[in-house]
């Protein structure tokens, strides 16, 4: 896959093209939706396939208070984006000059100049341009002007009533509820990282644990202990994943992602690892003394054992 991060690298003579536009939050199954149509449309018609999507949420620039924290970083979604196979993602920086782009400038600029569309894919409540004035029916009549037509997909809904959506994740992944949001996303959630130097309690313990960086990519869920997997170099391992402070020492700061992964003694140090939450198996607890830790890390181990097999 392609991958231009301005319409400046966009080389002359691009396309024609099938295009469609959005966030990607996360690239869900409602997003996967469309995506999906997008390749086999493109395909069918001697099309390039071409996702143009932004570096942050729109609100970073237009209402910072207010904006959600992301699903993935910007590199898992490129990598995601490619996975569903599109020919090309354009990622624009959303910054003062294109959010104030009306949304007829918008689409000379982009869609016409750049990327030759004669074909974009929307969702039903997509808007775009400045202040978001432009709706499907506004990109159906520059369609029309402009030489490409415009096709919308339905939403996903998982459950007959409430829409795929990032912010459903969101709230599913704050909740702890990892399996209903991997329904929703059509794979396990997962946080990538680089694995640093922890206090080594884990391993004086019997049960030394791969700390992932503060600096992390992706949404970690709520604090509790998972079963899971952490990946390293394209092999997976079954991993016993706690999330957050831990309540029996002092001083561990908040939100820290530590895998243990089973039956293995691995140097994990420095490297750049994916940990992925397949379920939560409780939340977390302070414990007096040292001995019931051990001993609820055991059961842990094991309900994690049971669950991955």
């Amino acid at each position: 896959m392609r991958l231009y991060e301005t319409l400046e690298d966009i080389p002359a003579g691009y396309g024609p093209s099938a295009v469609s536009i959005g966030k990607f939050d996360g690239v869900h199954a409602g997003h996967r939706a469309v995506l999906g149509r997008l390749v086999e449309l493109a395909q069918a018609e001697g099309l390039v396939s071409t996702v143009v999507t932004f570096d942050r949420h729109p609100l970073a620039l237009l209402s910072p208070g207010s904006c959600p924290p992301p699903l993935v970083s910007n590199p898992q979604k490129v990598a995601l984006l490619a996975e569903v196979g599109v020919d090309t993602t354009v990622l624009l920086p959303f910054d003062e000059a294109l959010s104030s782009l009306t949304p007829r400038e918008f689409v000379e600029k982009i869609l016409v100049d750049a990327l030759s569309a004669r074909l974009v894919l929307v969702g039903e409540d997509f808007r775009f341009g400045a202040r978001g004035a432009g709706t499907v029916e506004t990109l159906a009549q520059l369609g029309e002007e402009h030489g490409f037509r415009v096709q919308t997909v339905g939403d996903v809904r998982p459950d007959h009533h409430r829409r795929a959506s990032s912010t459903w994740i969101r709230d599913l992944l704050t909740a702890g509820e990892v399996g209903a949001a991997a329904t929703l996303l059509g794979r396990a959630p997962s946080v990538r990282g680089v694995v640093v130097h922890g206090a080594k309690r884990g391993r004086e313990l019997g049960f030394p644990t791969a700390n992932l960086s503060p600096e992390s990519e992706g949404l970690i869920p709520a604090d509790g202990v998972y079963a899971g997997w952490l990946t390293d170099d394209g092999k997976r391992y079954p991993a016993a994943i706690s999330v957050g402070s831990n309540p029996t020492f002092e001083g561990v700061p908040p939100k820290q992602v530590e895998a243990y992964v089973l039956d293995e003694d691995l140097d994990l140090y420095d490297h750049v690892v994916d940990v992925a939450f397949v379920s939560r198996i409780r939340g977390q607890v302070a414990y007096e003394g040292i001995g019931p830790l051990i001993e609820q890390i055991r059961h842990d181990v094991e309900r994690v054992r049971r669950i991955l097999a």
